[in-house]
């Protein structure tokens, strides 16, 4: 019998990454007379037989699914993979892969370098949340794809603030201090204090990812305005540490230049329409109006914040996890 090929099929000779691995094998799981398949008996919404799991997945990924069916399957391809492991973990990557190529593919996008580290982290965090996810709260794929999401950002910050490698006959040179990257904005801001790690993920998540806010705030049971509050004031923070720095930064850094943009346009906004209408929180502490000069962080203008210094904002839903995965 010849060896298994490690480079993907159709002439590509590119080596496979792991979510390439990964698709193949739950292709294997589900191809010929007996491939694995849950009892849908057992589950409402599916089929009263017993369904391949490449069927079962696509009736998870299908608007009308209910999201107690969707639960219900993922507390049971849990638990398997706990208790049985081989098989239904690998089932559980593939049952998972339509959110997991999405996160990638979104993480990449950023990233020129080989993308395949990060893949290999945004698998390893799926497989790391499916032995401590808690079953007893609702949207448990979600809450594995964010921790996959998670894994996989935190190798992409890594990756982003290594050195620029240097060869001779090459015009590459070191990225330009102190922003750049601007996920590398908000790791400097957590390096200097300005945020905290859970800020940055905040911002990074909802500003940069198009995460919707409710959905950060049902992954990390907190409520919708409570989010919007603190993301506001970690905005706020971030504006005046961009606005700051900027002055100091290389004139060349189109990031840095472009922020300073916004935050000036942002001041004189502030500056022509004053403080009229706007309600003062609990947790704006009864900002005075030299605080209030600076505009606030609007949670529904696209215009608002920090996202994107200058280009288009993302869409205000996130297209990563279909609705039913």
């Amino acid at each position: 019998m010849p060896a298994k090929s490690n480079l993907r099929s159709g002439g590509d000779e590119s080596p496979q990454n792991s979510l390439d691995i990964a698709r193949d094998t739950f292709a294997w799981l589900v191809t010929g007379p007996h491939p694995v398949s849950l009892n849908g008996r057992l589950f409402d919404g599916l089929p009263d037989r017993d369904v391949p799991l490449d069927e079962v997945r696509d009736c998870l990924l299908a608007r009308r699914c209910p999201q107690a069916t969707r639960d219900a399957v993922w507390a049971h391809l849990v638990l398997r993979s706990r208790s049985e492991g081989a098989t239904w973990t690998v089932a559980a990557v593939g049952m998972a892969l339509p959110a997991l190529t999405a996160v990638a593919a979104k993480l990449s996008a950023r990233f020129a370098g080989d993308p395949a580290d990060v893949h290999a982290e945004i698998l390893h965090g799926f497989l790391a949340a499916l032995t401590t996810i808690d079953l007893c709260r609702p949207r448990i794929m979600l809450r594995l794809r964010w921790a996959a999401y998670r894994s996989g950002y935190d190798a992409l910050n890594e990756a982003l603030a290594g050195p620029t490698p240097v060869a001779p006959g090459f015009r590459s040179a070191a990225p330009n201090p102190p922003w750049g990257h601007p996920d590398l904005v908000l790791a400097r801001a957590v390096a200097d204090g300005v945020l905290t790690q859970t800020d940055a993920a905040l911002i990074g998540a909802t500003r940069l990812e198009g995460m919707p806010v409710a959905e950060w705030a049902e992954v990390h049971q907190a409520t919708s305005w409570a989010v919007y509050k603190a993301r506001k004031r970690a905005e706020l923070r971030l504006a005046d540490y961009l606005r700051d720095g900027a002055a100091d930064a290389d004139q060349t850094d189109s990031v840095a230049n472009q922020a300073a943009a916004r935050i000036s346009k942002a001041n004189r906004a502030a500056s022509d329409h004053g403080t009229a209408g706007r309600s003062h929180s609990v947790a704006d502490g009864g900002a005075s109006p030299e605080r209030s000069s600076r505009g606030s962080v609007s949670k529904i203008e696209p215009e608002s914040g920090v996202q994107g210094c200058g280009t288009n904002p993302p869409s205000t839903r996130s297209s990563e996890v279909p609705p039913c995965a």
